[in-house]
């Protein structure tokens, strides 16, 4: 109970220099490579920051690039409350991807009813998926980790079978599905942009989470698990429980990611046999956020207006896209170089305690 309660007192203040610091010296190193290719890097900027936020289309789309990002990123972070790392956020994106695009595809059910079965089959295949993985760890110790990487392939190569075979669209010349039925899409606003209703669903989740983590005794169990599996179950907490669960929740919010793309966005499934991305991305996202439901829509917010800026800075400023995954991949290696830190700092507090200890309990013999 203390551990919990020492966790949620770090100065909030210093969270946030630390990731401001962190994104600063990314742009500042992003600018360098910018300078280094034979462009202005305030001009590639300026183009970055219109191409993200200036105008309702361009706003709307960074939108569309945030909120799959905000759900794989919730996912990641729930996961990591309990302990976990969920790796396999995209192979549980991919299947729920599948499986809305076909339940999309069914006729004869009204549009609202239609829409929500379409959410819900994405949600519970994702749910299934990640269950896999945390049956595995409760019941055999299998690490979450290599199970999750080999679902992803798994999941990959499923989806490319069934989109090449049983669910593609006539006449099959190209490896898709048939488009979803108008009742089953999400509503969009902000036109002519895609964006959806998906975000709001997306910070429902957040909410959704919080409050399950810190208002509930679920919550409150995840997060013991996470901060010592041993000390859970002393206290009777049953710990494969917490971690099946956890992990199917996971997975659900993932597939909620893949439910709303298919939804909102694509209105079909294309065969991708390579991934779309959003799971990992959702990785850097849950780090950024400090696995909190809501540092993870800022993480998402930023690194969705990155991708979508990145089109415009290329477009306008002739600044190859790639420079903003050097931005990105910089703000990653900031961030878990400070968290790599921290740990190193608090493993050399205990064992200085632990020695304290034992020098006193030697005197005191």
């Amino acid at each position: 109970m203390l551990a919990l309660k020492r966790i949620r007192t770090k100065p909030f203040w210093r969270e946030i220099a630390l990731i401001g610091l962190a994104i600063s010296s990314a742009l500042i190193i992003g600018g360098v490579f910018v300078v280094i290719s034979g462009h202005d890097p305030l001009r590639a900027y300026l183009a970055l920051i219109r191409g993200a936020f200036w105008g309702w289309y361009n706003f709307g789309e960074t939108l569309v690039y945030t909120t799959p990002l905000i759900l794989t990123g919730l996912s990641i972070a729930l996961a990591y409350r309990c302990g976990l790392f969920n790796i396999g956020a995209e192979g549980q994106l991919i299947v729920a991807m599948v499986t809305s695009a076909w339940i999309g595809t069914w006729s004869g059910i009204p549009a609202g009813l239609h829409a929500l079965l379409t959410l819900l089959g994405g949600m519970v295949a994702g749910g299934l998926w990640g269950a896999i993985p945390g049956l595995l760890k409760a019941k055999t110790g299998a690490h979450e980790v290599i199970n999750t990487i080999m679902l992803n392939y798994l999941a990959l190569y499923l989806s490319h079978y069934l989109v090449t075979k049983p669910l593609i669209a006539p006449p099959g010349m190209a490896p898709v599905t048939r488009t979803i039925a108008r009742g089953a899409m999400l509503p969009q606003f902000l036109p002519p942009s895609r964006a959806n209703l998906g975000l709001l669903i997306a910070l429902l989740a957040c909410l959704g989470v919080y409050l399950l983590l810190w208002r509930t005794t679920w919550g409150y169990e995840i997060r013991a698990v996470g901060l010592n599996q041993e000390a859970a179950r002393y206290g009777g907490i049953k710990v494969a429980r917490i971690i099946v669960m956890t992990m199917a929740i996971s997975g659900g919010l993932a597939g909620l990611a893949g439910a709303v793309v298919i939804q909102g966005v694509q209105h079909k499934f294309f065969d991708l046999f390579a991934f779309p991305g959003y799971g990992f991305d959702g990785i850097a996202v849950a780090l950024l956020g400090r696995n909190h439901p809501f540092g993870v829509i800022f993480g998402a917010l930023l690194f969705g207006a990155l991708s979508n800026g990145a089109l415009q800075m290329q477009s306008a400023a002739g600044v190859p896209k790639e420079i903003i995954g050097v931005v990105q991949g910089t703000i990653i290696l900031f961030v878990a170089t400070e968290e790599a830190f921290r740990w190193f700092l608090r493993s050399r507090r205990r064992k200085h305690s632990v020695l304290k200890e034992g020098e006193k309990v030697g005197v005191s013999v």
